[in-house]
């Protein structure tokens, strides 16, 4: 299957394109009945596979790991996958892209920040001189074959904003983004600088960027809208909750339900994700 062209195809329709942020195989079983598209956020998977904040310490390998997982039980989901700076090194961002196709990524977001990184939408970010961004961003794209590359900006000065999101869109880079843009008008802003570029935004509970619908997306001319956290925020406050009131009863489980979640229920959810259970390959979609 051309994973990377299906995502193409993807974007270019009219409407905005989105993809949702899971952390572990669970969270991508449960989003996968709802969405077409998963996003595998380095927010994400650095609170599950580490329990650290999303700051660098993400190895390549365990990234490339769970692609590979992932992939596997989804095998029809579009998976654009967070890679950060490319793990500092250039080359090393070409290994783990040309990796990443092989196993059936759809895609890759490459940032411009420097170490120490930061999540998008906090304080804090540096970012690297656009000419050494450029260059790893030219070295990914000659090492790709299909893959979709989103070419990230995470400047915050107005002016350098534009500027590097001018200068990305000239490159062969699929999409763009700018990350924690602030407001509807910035959106107008970056989406009149890069022409016909797609444009990419990113939504994340708490974060700096407007909360906006996916019509309201496309009207702004976004064409794939990430939400890297939904999943894990919803567990983290659901776990909190259930465990407090397992606390407060005592240790007596509540009253199973005709709408709870129980054995059978989470089994059933996770047998589909069983190889043999999937469309043989080559069936139409």
């Amino acid at each position: 299957m051309d994973y990377p062209n299906r995502l193409r195809d993807a974007i270019a329709q009219a409407e905005t394109t989105p993809l949702i942020g899971v952390f572990d195989m669970f969270s991508a079983s449960v989003a996968a009945q709802h969405y077409d598209g998963m996003f595998v956020s380095g927010f994400g998977f650095a609170a599950s596979h580490y329990g650290l904040p999303d700051i660098g310490f993400i190895a390549w390998p365990d990234i490339v790991a769970f692609v590979q997982r992932l992939r596997l039980a989804f095998p029809r989901q579009h998976l654009l996958v967070d890679i950060d700076d490319g793990y500092v090194d250039p080359e090393t961002a070409c290994h783990v892209v040309q990796h990443l196709e092989a196993i059936g990524a759809s895609g890759v977001i490459l940032e411009d920040q420097q170490r120490p990184r930061r999540c998008g939408h906090v304080d804090g970010k540096q970012v690297l001189p656009l000419e050494a961004y450029l260059e790893k961003l030219e070295m990914v794209l000659s090492a790709r074959r299909e893959l979709v590359v989103v070419a990230r900006t995470d400047a915050t000065e107005e002016g350098e904003i534009l500027r590097r999101a001018e200068a990305l869109a000239a490159t062969d880079a699929d999409v763009i983004l700018v990350d924690g843009v602030r407001s509807v008008d910035w959106i107008r802003k970056v989406r009149e600088v890069i022409g016909d570029k797609p444009l990419l935004f990113n939504q994340i509970a708490g974060g700096k960027s407007p909360r906006l619908s996916l019509p309201e997306l496309s009207e702004l001319g976004v064409d794939v809208a990430i939400y890297s956290t939904p999943c894990l925020f919803a567990a983290q406050t659901a776990i909190d909750q259930a465990l407090s009131e397992l606390k407060k009863a005592e240790g007596r489980l509540p009253q199973f339900t005709a709408e709870s979640v129980g054995v059978a229920e989470s089994l059933a959810l996770l047998e589909r994700n069983i190889s043999r259970h999937h469309t043989p390959a080559g069936a139409a979609l």
